[in-house]
């Protein structure tokens, strides 16, 4: 649970799991309900895209090479920070605090009871204090490692890695309130509107 002590308005929902999870796919089952979805690498992409201040700071950390005719080269950004650990430190400091203020802005906007948001590392960045809520997507480590190299067309080494710099997956789930299991076995839907017809509910806090 959240210690989220923000002023009335839709309850904030955390959707989180550790890479290859299947978070996007039962976002996007949420979002066919009506209910807002904002993703923390869809803000990050944003950010680095098109935010003055997160530009300068991250070609003042990285260099001006990371940046070309304005635009991010991801990849570059990508291999500086799997090398040096303390450069991704530092971009992490920058995209952040930047990320979360973009997505407290845009959870005032919406008067839905509920929003979601969706980031991997709720737990490790503190972020899930913000949070009414905190959902897990739950998978088996071998089927979450076949996804990502699909989705991503990378190496097992490099998608072991991240896991190895992530939240234990069973620590991560024991903190949410609800957990979503998408193992390629059990039904998403279900799951889905059951947690739906919670969140809701008169006493959606209470419902667990």
């Amino acid at each position: 649970m959240g210690h989220n002590t923000h002023a009335a308005g839709p309850l904030r929902v955390g959707i989180t799991g550790g890479i290859g999870s299947g978070k996007s796919i039962v976002c996007r089952v949420f979002a066919t309900l009506g209910i807002p979805v904002l993703s923390a690498d869809d803000t990050s992409r944003h950010l680095l895209d098109h935010d003055i201040t997160v530009k300068q700071a991250i070609m003042q950390a990285l260099g001006t090479d990371t940046y070309i005719n304005g635009c991010p080269d991801r990849e570059k950004i990508a291999a500086i920070v799997y090398r040096d650990p303390q450069k991704l430190q530092q971009l992490n400091a920058i995209v952040h605090p930047a990320t979360i203020r973009y997505a407290d802005e845009w959870l005032q906007r919406h008067s839905t009871l509920y929003v979601i948001k969706e980031a991997a590392i709720f737990f490790e960045s503190g972020t899930h204090t913000g949070m009414d809520v905190m959902v897990g997507i739950s998978a088996p480590r071998e089927l979450r490692i076949q996804r990502a190299m699909q989705r991503g067309g990378t190496t097992r080494e490099k998608i072991e890695s991240i896991m190895a710099r992530q939240m234990d997956e069973d620590e991560k789930m024991r903190r949410c309130d609800h957990v979503i299991i998408n193992d390629d076995a059990t039904a998403i839907l279900p799951q889905v509107l059951h947690l739906h017809h919670i969140l809701l509910s008169p006493n959606p806090l209470g419902s667990r």
